[in-house]
């Protein structure tokens, strides 16, 4: 009898978008988060801490955007 649906793969599939779609999502947050802070930051005239707290926001919005563009390379490659 043929095997009409590969349930390993479909399971891997799954699992691979929910860790995508989550950790895409967390990067994203984290970076709105980090520059609302860096504004609060900025504010107070805690210069330093701000610039540290602006960097890990553009880290964060670098990671999720180079997320979606690996996630859009893979579909377009398959």
């Amino acid at each position: 009898m043929a095997t009409v649906v590969d349930t390993g793969t479909l399971l891997r599939t799954v699992a691979a978008s929910f860790v995508a779609g989550v950790g895409v999502t967390l990067l994203f947050s984290l970076a709105i988060l980090a520059a609302a802070r860096f504004a609060d930051l900025s504010r107070d005239g805690r210069r330093a801490a701000a610039v540290w707290i602006g960097v890990l926001a553009v880290v964060a919005l670098t990671a999720a955007a180079a997320g979606v563009a690996i996630g859009i390379i893979v579909i377009i490659s398959n």
